[in-house]
């Protein structure tokens, strides 16, 4: 009989010193892979709290939620600002 529970194998995060943009960067390729709008979705998960707006494969749901939501807008706004600002 074959079994039915596969294990499933986990791509390690790069990680960049920045733990929320780590975590961003890694939820945001898992749920393109799946075939959904990443920006869609995460702004449903920042906005309402409900965890189902991402998808649980490769454990991006798990990841998203060691974040705190502040802490996705912090990074967010931290990103964007810095995007804005004229080269010195």
């Amino acid at each position: 009989m074959q079994d039915r529970f596969e294990t499933t194998k986990l791509q390690p995060i790069q990680e960049s010193g920045n733990e929320a943009r780590d975590i961003l960067m890694y939820v945001y390729e898992a749920l393109q892979a799946k075939g959904y709008d990443p920006i869609t979705q995460m702004v449903g998960y920042i906005i309402s709290g409900d965890p189902t707006y991402i998808t649980s494969y490769n454990s991006a749901r798990s990841l998203i939620c060691r974040l705190e939501r502040d802490e996705i807008l912090e990074e967010l706004v931290r990103f964007y600002v810095k995007g804005q600002r004229p080269a010195q």
